[in-house]
């Protein structure tokens, strides 16, 4: 007997429809490895029609009162909790997520965030208008860019894409969005509940490859782009918005640094640390991948977190005693097994280091000690449920490690000396320090990094400054 694989479909202009030309992928569940439903492929028509759909409908959302944007958000706030079961279950069918963690620990803070968000667009300021120049009246407008761009991951697809999608139309602005090509499902789900708020065009969906994210990247239409993903595709977007000197927004790689101290509440740091680095099988850019921990601590630090990891249980969506899921796909394994492989001769593999099962894409929770400074998986980012130990002798030298690498997206300090919890924070280049914990986030902080980790920033007033830009007005009193 043969399932029917489930059907989905690019939302443009309030419909929705399959590629122009016909052209499909196949959308597999990570934790099986089984296909489950096609998505279109979309080509340049597709991108034609739904950016013109956004553009259609640009004017109108652009002149709605703030109030109107508020309203409509909370209504899509509202809907996304009241589906927050087939949300969940389309995220983990996309990525192989727990059911439960999903629900607790994805769906809330998403809807806290479009809130957020809805409250944000009232909350537009300025500075005050004045006579800077005599007989004349300045004043400053921020209004929407226009149409956007958007490009989101894979492994958030629901909350990445309310992060894009949110601040763009909070402050007027129409959005063409597409989700990886591995994990469609909820972003569809999610076109289908905005459908009976937003007027048609302000929201469009469109499935594809990288292929299709160029072809958005590169169209005459939007004013801004917008990707969270690799620093390769960041620079490919960079690159070709430049050419039409396109607004860019990019939320790229990033390698944390975790550093501990000799006077840290070691089984505290070990437990939230494990927590931080394997939580979504490490598929996150702000995981608590790369530790670094004074030297007169290192080996008791490091029995600690071995014994953690193998604790640690990654199995089936609904196991309820699993931390993580699988990695997205077989590419994303192969690139993760790749970094133990290639470990040099004076690494330690602690901890894992293998695949788990014979179905799924599954990977041990893994901890590798006795590494250099230099050594391939210090200076990539590896991207799953890997955490990687180093030992150092001085603040000085610890913070050496920590920005000697060319991420600076976030970063933990762990010690209880307030003076030097102070003086890291200043002095680590990264865009998040946390001190005595890892990971957290909330709407109203901003989130994103220096250096090859991107620019510009998601949640807080500032990401939602993002997506305006300023006018100066100036205007005779002579009438």
């Amino acid at each position: 007997m043969t399932t029917e694989l489930r059907r989905l479909r690019n939302y443009i202009g309030g419909e929705f429809k399959d590629a122009a030309d016909g052209r499909t992928t196949e959308v597999v569940n990570p934790a099986t490895g089984e296909v489950y439903a096609t998505a279109p492929l979309s080509g340049q028509a597709d991108v034609d029609a739904a950016m013109a759909a956004a553009a259609a409908a640009f004017p109108g959302w652009r002149d709605t009162t703030p109030a109107e944007r508020q309203r409509a958000l909370l209504k899509i706030a509202d809907a996304f909790e009241a589906r927050a079961d087939e949300l969940v279950a389309a995220e983990s069918e996309n990525t192989g997520k727990p059911l439960g963690l999903t629900a607790s620990e994805e769906l809330p803070p998403m809807v806290d965030q479009i809130r957020f968000f809805a409250g944000a667009a009232r909350l537009l300021e300025g500075r005050s208008a004045g006579e800077y120049m005599d007989g004349m009246t300045s004043i400053v407008r921020r209004e929407p860019v226009g149409v956007c761009a958007q490009v989101a991951p894979w492994n958030y697809p629901m909350m990445m894409a309310v992060w894009k999608f949110a601040p763009a139309i909070a402050a007027g602005n129409t959005v063409v969005l597409k989700p990886s090509d591995t994990t469609p499902a909820s972003t569809v789900l999610m076109a289908e509940i905005i459908d009976s708020v937003l007027p048609k065009g302000v929201f469009n969906v469109i499935c594809g490859d990288r292929e299709t994210g160029r072809a958005m990247v590169e169209h005459p239409t939007p004013a801004m782009a917008s990707i969270t993903g690799s620093v390769r595709a960041g620079m490919q977007v960079a690159e070709s918005a430049s050419k039409d000197v396109k607004r860019v927004h990019l939320e790229l790689g990033g390698k944390a640094p975790v550093v501990v101290f000799e006077d840290a509440d070691i089984p505290k740091a070990v437990e939230d640390i494990a927590v931080a680095g394997y939580f979504n099988a490490g598929q996150d850019c702000t995981a608590a991948t790369r530790v670094l921990v004074h030297e007169s601590i290192h080996d008791e630090f490091v029995a600690a977190l071995a014994k953690a990891a193998a604790d640690t249980r990654t199995g089936a969506p609904d196991d309820e005693d699993v931390l993580y899921g699988p990695l997205n796909n077989p590419n994303q394994l192969r690139q993760v097994a790749g970094f133990i492989e290639r470990l040099p001769a004076h690494a330690k593999v602690e901890a894992g280091g293998h695949q788990v099962g014979e179905k799924g894409y599954f990977y041990a929770p893994t901890v590798v000690s006795g590494l250099k400074q230099d050594d391939e998986i210090i200076q990539n980012e590896v991207f799953g449920p890997v955490i990687t130990v180093q030992s150092f002798t001085d603040e000085s030298q610890a913070l050496e490690y920590a920005n000697g690498v060319e991420f600076a997206l976030a970063s933990s300090v762990w010690t209880k000396d307030h003076g030097r919890a102070m003086r890291m924070s200043k002095n680590l280049d990264f865009g998040c320090v946390w001190i005595n914990t890892h990971i957290p986030l909330v709407a109203e902080m901003p989130h994103g990094g220096f250096k090859k980790s991107g620019y510009g920033k998601d949640l807080s007033a500032y990401g939602f400054e993002d997506y305006t830009r300023i006018k100066h007005v100036m205007t005779s009193l002579d009438g």
